[in-house]
C-alpha cells in the first residue's frame, strides 16, 4: 500500500479500453495489432495497479463514453467514472477537471495508462507538491508529461501542442503566465515507440509489482526482455 499525505488528492487515470486497432499506432506499425493489443492491456493493468494502491479517491476517465459500463465493471472501487467528452486532449482534460471539481474534488493528479515506470515515490512527491504549489508536472523525456496535477481549475488547455515535443515547456509557461506556481518532478518516460520497450525492459527487471512483472513477461514473449 502506498502511504499518502493527510490532505486528499484524487488520482485520475485517462485511459482507452484495449481493443484491436485502437491506440499506440506507432507500436502497431512495427509490432502488428495482436502484439500491440497485448501491450496495451498490460500497460492498462499497471495503471489499475497504481490506482488500487492509491490511498485517496480514484477516478477513471475512459476515452470513449460508450465504455463507461466497462470502466464501472472493473474490479476496483472508484470514487467516480467520468467519460472523456469530445475534443483534443486539452479540451477533454479541462472538461473532466470541471466535472470533478463540481463534485467536490479539489486536488487532482492526472495520469495516462502508458508510463509504468512511475513508482510510489513519484506519486507521493506529486501529491505532496500540491500542498505547496498550484501545479505539479511530471516531465517526459520526449518533451511531454507523464502526469500533471493541480489544486486549482486548469487554465484553458485547448491550444497547447499535445502531440509535440514542446508540450511540457508550453504547459508550464501557460500555468505560470496565469499566476500558478509550478513544481516539476524528475523526468520519466511513457511508452510510444518500439525503442521505449527496450528501455522499459531494463527498468522493469527489478520491479516486484505484480502487473509490472506481467508486463515484463509479455515483453519477454515478444523478444524485448530476457526470460
Amino acid at each position: 500500500m502506498i502511504s499518502g499525505p493527510v490532505s486528499p488528492v484524487t488520482l485520475v487515470a485517462f485511459c482507452r479500453r484495449p481493443a484491436t486497432g485502437v491506440g499506440k499506432r506507432r507500436l502497431a506499425s512495427a509490432l502488428g495489432e495482436a502484439a500491440t493489443l497485448a501491450i496495451c492491456q498490460a500497460l492498462l493493468d499497471t495503471t489499475l495497479e497504481d490506482l488500487a494502491a492509491w490511498p485517496g479517491p480514484r477516478v477513471l476517465a475512459p476515452a470513449d463514453p460508450a465504455d463507461e459500463a466497462w470502466a464501472r465493471s472493473l474490479p476496483l472501487p472508484f470514487a467516480d467514472v467520468v467519460p472523456q467528452p469530445g475534443g483534443n486532449l486539452g479540451e477533454r482534460l479541462g472538461a473532466v477537471d470541471n466535472i470533478l471539481r463540481q463534485r467536490g474534488h479539489c486536488r487532482l493528479l492526472y495520469i495516462g495508462s502508458d508510463a509504468p515506470v512511475l513508482a510510489a515515490a513519484d506519486y507521493m512527491e506529486a501529491a505532496r507538491a500540491l500542498a505547496t504549489h498550484d501545479v505539479v508536472l511530471g516531465p517526459a523525456r520526449d518533451g511531454g508529461v507523464t502526469c500533471m496535477g493541480s489544486r486549482r481549475a486548469w487554465p484553458d488547455l485547448a491550444a497547447l501542442p499535445w502531440s509535440d515535443a514542446s508540450l511540457h515547456v508550453s504547459l508550464q509557461a501557460l500555468c505560470e503566465s496565469t499566476g500558478r506556481s509550478v513544481l516539476n518532478l524528475a523526468p520519466r518516460y511513457d511508452v510510444d515507440v518500439p525503442a521505449d520497450l527496450l528501455t522499459l525492459c531494463a527498468d522493469l527487471a527489478g520491479d516486484a509489482r505484480p502487473a509490472r512483472r506481467a508486463l515484463y513477461r509479455a515483453l519477454g514473449s515478444l523478444g524485448y526482455c530476457s526470460p
